[in-house]
């Protein structure tokens, strides 16, 4: 009798302690209520790091790259040299025609001052003309001896003419050489490469002393003004979003979060995945950056005065259906809400009220049903 007093005892003790230690924790869940706020809401996405513009430096002519020192990561301004490409015998063909230039412009120098000489000629020999012009009508010298001053006249005077247009000739080809000579002199400019914007040197194409085609690439420059995140987000929840909306922006390297703020927004969705791409920049762009490093982006779109507002922790699911369980005499009932609204504390709703207790799910205790009685703390 003793013996099976003893195993009683034993048993309600343990019991007891399963009880107190095991059952009473299992249903002993913590509580929260849903308080009166101002809530920013907002729209998140997933996207990239990207750049409105990528600037594709190329090289028009082809040839033996002669200088190419400059590495990825480098930072540039604009009007960097990039590259020297081997032109060839083009500096010769140049120096070759300035040296015509310079003849020419002595040859000129040389026919002026014959020129002149002839005009002075010209102008003697106009004078004994008019001269013998008067004793040729009154008969003082014969016509023969007139038409021989007539003559070396119009002599000296198509020498003048003949120098001009000799002296005219030589500028036209100086005009023509110096147009081809301009035209070699930017041809020559293009053979040397420099950078068009301030950059960082993203990508690089070739090596130094290469031998590289015509149009053919040489480096890749990104303006960190044009760096931002192209970010997909489904067109149900883009709509609100407009240019210049505040963001924040998290990059998978940090938990750091950076401001920004919405740039572009594309004209045209996916009609695949019924997205629209949405361009956030960057308030102050992480130096360095990489490009199509993941991004999550939260985008503000607006601002709700005195709203609701259920703490995350409360939020559950049941029966594939978003809500919170409420707590009354000690047992407890699901209730769906209508979100209105989220930021990463809580939920927008008017489905319930301040008074309500919310139970918060916790995955270590006992799971909640409709009905069930549990404890709080």
């Amino acid at each position: 009798m003793k013996k099976y007093l003893i195993y009683t005892v034993i048993i309600l003790i343990l019991g007891f302690g399963f009880y107190k230690k095991i059952y009473i924790p299992k249903h002993t869940f913590k509580t929260v209520q849903a308080s009166v706020n101002n809530m920013s809401v907002k729209v998140n996405g997933i996207g990239n790091v990207g750049a409105k513009d990528i600037y594709k430096v190329a090289s028009i002519y082809g040839g033996k790259v002669l200088s190419f020192e400059i590495n990825e990561g480098d930072f540039i301004k604009k009007g960097t040299l990039i590259a020297k490409i081997d032109s060839i015998d083009l500096s010769d063909k140049i120096d070759e025609l300035d040296a015509n230039v310079k003849k020419l412009q002595n040859d000129i120098k040389a026919l002026e001052l014959d020129k002149q000489s002839s005009i002075i000629s010209y102008k003697y020999q106009e004078d004994i003309y008019t001269k013998n012009q008067q004793l040729f009508k009154k008969g003082a010298i014969s016509e023969l001896d007139f038409k021989k001053y007539k003559t070396n006249m119009n002599i000296s005077k198509l020498k003048v003419s003949s120098l001009s247009a000799k002296i005219k000739s030589i500028y036209s080809q100086i005009t023509q050489i110096k147009a081809s000579l301009n035209g070699l002199k930017q041809k020559l400019i293009r053979y040397t490469i420099f950078a068009p914007v301030d950059g960082y040197i993203t990508k690089k194409h070739i090596s130094n002393f290469a031998i590289i085609n015509q149009n053919q690439t040489l480096v890749e420059i990104i303006n960190p003004k044009d760096v931002w995140v192209e970010t997909h987000i489904d067109t149900r929840i883009s709509g609100d979003v407009k240019l210049g909306d505040i963001a924040t922006i998290e990059l998978r390297s940090s938990s750091k979060q950076y401001k920004g703020k919405v740039t572009n927004i594309k004209p045209i969705n996916n009609s695949v995945t019924n997205e629209r791409e949405i361009n956030i920049s960057f308030d102050n762009l992480p130096i360095p950056f990489y490009l199509e490093e993941q991004a999550i982006v939260d985008i503000q779109i607006k601002e709700l005065k005195n709203i609701l507002k259920v703490p995350l922790s409360a939020l559950a699911i049941y029966k594939e259906k978003n809500g919170v369980w409420i707590l009354k005499d000690g047992t407890v009932n699901f209730k769906e809400l209508k979100i209105l609204a989220y930021d990463n504390k809580g939920v927008a709703t008017k489905d319930i009220t301040t008074k309500d207790i919310l139970v918060i799910p916790d995955l270590n205790k006992k799971t909640l049903f409709d009905g069930i009685k549990i404890y709080h703390d």
